[in-house]
């Protein structure tokens, strides 16, 4: 038996799909000394038992490069080690039973024509050609992608474990990790029954066991396992051979033919969770007891659709822990409280198609100290404390598995596990028709539905579609209110960092693009850059004293964006930086009437020369003190009032008292984003992130490349800035805007330059003032192509299959020299 080492310079906790591809990419990358150590045998926690379906085209643009990068290397592992992998290309076909889910299928076509993968949409009878054992009762449609298929996962890990084990990775089973040991906010090992190993990096890649590895290092791993099933027929010369795999989500249901059998998976509308106590410590290979009865409807419909189940035996039903999280999101990255500890887990039963990917992406960010993908969507520090919450897991991830085969409609939110964080103002919101969607956790209201809706007996709740949802007309409203008149949101759950200290300027100005070196009073718009000149943060920062600034981000980043903050500033330095989200509430006022509203009730001049753009005052609203910040996410003149929380329902009811004179609307998240998109404001997670460039971004304009030189250096990412200056754009952020008021945008739609495609939108919302659907995405230009040449091409957005011609522009269509702004 080979010795446990003392040290390696990386242990990969976990001999699963993941933990394999993740050494063997390291290993690929030149590491050397990588230690991986599996509790049980290789593959014994959920690759074992997975159904091994493998798909390319995903539902976002990271997804889809991710498995596209796995497909393909599955075709190479083979060669490389001599392991069969099963792998085979033997197509995919998704069936639509509805109008809704046939239009996702469509919409997922266009997206495979953005990303290079085939994938076209099919009639009833060409489907029942591909897959003749389906019976096409209620079938509208399908979508074919010919290079989808299926492998064998256990045997696919294997052959990623021998081709590490070929690169020098040292891999011991049977060893289970027991601590992780750090110093200093670094870890520096890991302790097993077998002894401890010194490491520089540890990544814990753990599946089932993840958030309990996390609970070892003091690091939030929110995951639950959740029970999956499936039934395997026997063996049948009626079953053609080379299927291509099936899904139909519209009856919770994917199948593939292997060696003459049928094996029919489900992912039912209300899963069973599985906390960690049903779990046992020592399992392996673990087969959970079965549960026809939790099944019966599926089956059912299983066995219509597909008639042969009637008649041929059932020779396996598998109950198997499969992990999920509760947005459904993998969770990757470096632990924001531990250095060089990566987690990679959670991966809601795709992990095996994307394994060869997520490898990859892990192990290149190791590599380079940041993702050279973009994980925004997916990184670790997207998670709250209460996600971790084991009564909060329980309740969330039964839904959370049953959404895997949910119709995917734009803007769905959960309906477990609610009202875990509400504002001050939730309940008397919620008394005035707002209906709410969750935001990292935060409970806000989207939209409100009129009194008189609500008298004729309508509810505040969602009817999801892929058209014109309920709210649409509402929401028109309130957006028109805010163009004409004047709205009210409530933007409590804004993220809020204090940073204060005497080199809290300093640390600024190292971390910021934009010039922080400004008076008191002033309210600035900056990026925080990587070393290449990728967004890593979108945010604004109030010098509130020469000592004290206060940075404003979205509550999706707050955590992530207070990270960087820490990591970044410098040892020694006399700066400290802390969340104060909770503290303060956020009433925005917005809207040309917005000062007529506000001149009344507060102590201070509103006037231009008083109280410009771009700077806060402290004011006196009702009983309370409070600042106001002039400043705008949805392009009109208003203000943003910071009042202490508990004080925030008696400035809300003096707002609305004095808005009933001057015609004030509650206005919802929607609004909030078709308003910013008319004027082009980038939102980050979807516009911009940490791979894309702040110049290709279109926000060259908040970048002081020539600033005075800080006491801690250049601004990061100065360097990378200054680079793409010299080397030319190889791609521009534009703004479109529909030729016709009839189609909706949501983001992920094809780009068509001149009759190619050229990109991808990355998000769309209707424009109520411009009279259409806007979208900003990324064209591809040649390095150094100049504005003109790319604005003189011929534009159209393709949508569901349809192109639709657009006007393309690098100005915002609406107010682009922002007169409104400050008028």
């Amino acid at each position: 038996m080979v010795e446990l080492p003392s040290e390696a310079r990386c242990v990969v906790i976990g001999g699963g799909i993941i933990g394999c591809s993740i050494a063997y990419h390291l290993a690929k990358l030149g590491w050397k000394d990588i230690v991986l150590l599996e509790r049980n045998r290789l593959t014994s926690g959920t690759t074992w038992h997975a159904a091994g379906l493998i798909g390319q085209l995903r539902g976002s643009s990271t997804l889809t490069k991710l498995a596209k990068y796995s497909a393909d290397l599955m075709a190479e592992l083979e060669a490389e080690t001599g392991v069969a992998t099963g792998f085979r290309q033997n197509g995919s076909l998704s069936l639509a039973l509805s109008a809704e889910r046939l239009e996702e299928l469509k919409r997922q076509a266009t997206m495979g024509k953005v990303f290079g993968v085939e994938a076209y949409m099919v009639s009833p009878a060409e489907a029942r050609a591909k897959h003749p054992l389906i019976d096409l009762t209620g079938v509208t449609g399908g979508l074919f992608i010919p290079a989808n298929g299926q492998a064998d996962p256990a045997n696919v890990a294997q052959a990623l474990a021998k081709a590490a084990r070929q690169r020098g990775v040292r891999i011991f089973e049977n060893t289970k990790v027991t601590g992780i040991r750090q110093a200093g906010g670094r870890v520096t090992g890991v302790d097993t029954a077998a002894g401890a190993v010194r490491a520089e990096f540890v990544v814990n890649c753990a599946g089932l066991w993840a958030r309990e590895v996390g609970r070892m290092a003091g690091v939030n791993v929110p995951l639950m396992a959740a029970e999956h099933f499936y039934v395997v027929t026997d063996a049948s010369p009626d079953i053609p051979r080379n299927l291509p795999v099936l899904r139909v989500p519209d009856e919770c249901a994917y199948v593939k033919e292997e060696a003459g059998k049928l094996l029919v998976g489900f992912f039912e509308p209300k899963g069973k969770p599985l906390p960690d106590h049903k779990i046992p410590d020592d399992s392996e290979f673990l087969n959970l007891p079965d549960d026809w009865d939790h099944l019966a409807r599926e089956l059912e419909l299983a066995s219509e659709r597909l008639p042969i189940l009637k008649r041929i035996g059932l020779h396996t039903f598998f109950n198997g822990p499969e992990s999920f999280t509760p947005d459904g999101r993998w969770i990757l990255g470096e632990a924001p409280s531990l250095r060089n500890f990566f987690v990679a887990a959670g991966f809601n039963s795709i992990g095996i198609q994307t394994a060869g990917g997520v490898g990859k992406a892990i192990a290149e960010w190791m590599q380079a100290g940041e993702p050279t993908f973009d994980l925004t969507s997916y990184d670790i520090r997207r998670c709250q404390p209460f996600h971790g919450n084991v009564t909060y897991l329980t309740d969330r991830i039964g839904e959370a598995l049953g959404l895997h085969y949910a119709d995917q409609f734009p803007y769905r939110s959960p309906s477990s596990a609610r009202g875990v964080r509400t504002t001050a103002l939730h309940e008397r919101l919620g008394a005035r028709g707002a209906c709410f969607a969750e935001a990292a956790g935060w409970e806000r209201a989207a939209w409100f539905l009129p009194e008189a809706a609500r008298a004729r007996g309508e509810k505040a709740e969602y009817r999801y579609g892929w058209g014109r949802q309920n709210w649409f007309e509402y929401a028109a409203e309130e957006h028109q209110a805010v163009r004409n008149g004047a709205g009210l949101f409530d933007l409590s759950p804004f993220g809020k960092i204090r940073v204060e200290g005497r080199d809290a300027e300093a640390v600024l100005q190292r971390i910021c693009a934009n010039d922080i070196a400004v008076a008191p009073g002033r309210i600035v718009y900056t990026q925080w850059l990587n070393r290449n000149g990728g967004v890593e943060a979108d945010l604004t920062v109030a010098r509130l004293s020469d000592e004290v600034f206060l940075v404003v981000t979205s509550s999706a980043s707050v955590l992530r964006d207070l990270h960087w903050l820490k990591r970044h500033t410098p040892d020694g330095a006399h700066c400290v930086a802390t969340d104060v989200t909770a503290g303060e509430a956020c009433l925005a006022v917005m809207g040309p009437r917005s000062r007529a509203l506000l001149a009344p009730l507060v102590n201070t001049p509103l006037d231009n020369d008083a109280f410009p753009f771009g700077t806060w005052r402290e004011i006196e609203i009702g009983y309370a003190v409070a600042r106001a910040h002039r400043i705008s996410y949805v392009g009109e003149l208003g203000w943003e009032l910071y009042i202490p929380a508990d004080m925030a329902p008696h400035v809300f009811d003096t707002l609305v008292a004095r808005g009933a004179e001057v015609g004030l609307r509650l206005c919802g998240t929607h609004v909030l984003d078709s308003c910013r998109m008319e004027k082009a404001y980038r939102h980050y997670g979807h516009d911009i992130a940490s791979t894309d460039h702040v110049l290709e971004a279109g926000l060259g304009f908040a970048i002081k490349l020539h600033k005075p030189r800080g006491r801690f250096g250049d601004f990061l990412g100065c360097e990378g800035v200054l680079r793409k200056e010299q080397a030319g754009l190889s791609r521009r952020l534009m703004q479109f805007l529909l030729g016709d008021p009839r189609p909706l945008l949501y983001g992920n739609e094809a780009i068509i330059r001149d009759g190619r495609v050229a990109g991808y939108l990355t998000s769309g919302a209707y424009g109520h003032h411009l009279g259409a659907a806007v979208g900003l995405g990324y064209v591809a230009c040649d390095p150094g192509e100049n504005a003109g040449t790319v604005l003189a091409s011929t534009y159209a957005i393709e949508v569901a299959g349809e192109q639709v011609p657009a006007r393309a522009s690098l100005v915002p269509f609406y107010d682009p020299r922002s007169e409104r702004l400050r008028s």
